[in-house]
């Protein structure tokens, strides 16, 4: 959903994020954690929800609630990643500010299509059959 044009849209949200990450931790310094994804995540996110309540107009340049959510979405997962220099880490922020883009404006995009948007979280971190060896982890 990010592929159509923004208008440094992305660039502003990610921007702050990397100021703020910069100016609290140092960049990668951030301890890999939940509370790091709570942090940053959170306020990447409530920034740029802010952002879009403060210019009306911005909502007219990205269109469609599903573009809007994962403009911030992404803004947030390449913050925490920043912070923490962990892709996975990232991901979990990106998940955490569908969640709470959908709390605050109670729809990600229209028809039900957003689904997919809430559904990640759980296999963040979790370890699927067909990704590396589980048997090895079990010391089997």
């Amino acid at each position: 959903a990010t592929a159509a044009y923004t208008d440094n849209v992305l660039d502003d949200f990610t921007y702050f994020g990397k100021e703020y990450v910069e100016d609290k931790y140092g960049m990668t310094e951030a301890p890999n954690n939940m509370d790091t994804v709570l942090d940053v995540g959170s306020e990447v996110t409530f920034y740029a929800l802010e952002q879009f309540e403060d210019y009306p107009a911005l909502l007219e340049t990205v269109f469609g609630g599903l573009q809007r959510a994962s403009l911030v979405a992404a803004a947030a997962g390449c913050s925490t990643a920043f912070a923490t220099g962990n892709a996975q880490t990232g991901l979990s922020a990106w998940y955490l500010s569908m969640y709470l883009h959908k709390e605050q404006h109670s729809r990600l995009g229209f028809y039900g299509y957003d689904l997919q948007d809430q559904c990640g979280a759980s296999n963040v971190f979790s370890i699927r059959g067909d990704e590396g060896l589980p048997t090895e982890l079990r010391g089997a």
